[in-house]
């Protein structure tokens, strides 16, 4: 059986709502400052790229 430490869960919970505020504000940010274009190459590239690795 695992043992999990209050302090591990504190640390992964804030580690995973960082990581989302930063998923969620970096597009914002982008468009903001006229970056739409690089966000869209950015997401079909990294969805083309993911599918094909998940196939492959």
């Amino acid at each position: 059986m695992t043992r999990f430490s209050k302090a591990g869960f504190v640390l992964s919970t804030a580690g995973s709502a960082i990581g989302l505020g930063g998923i969620w504000s970096f597009p914002y940010f982008v468009g903001q400052n006229g970056g739409f274009a690089f966000v869209f190459v950015f997401i079909f590239v990294f969805i083309f790229f993911g599918v094909s690795v998940f196939f492959g």
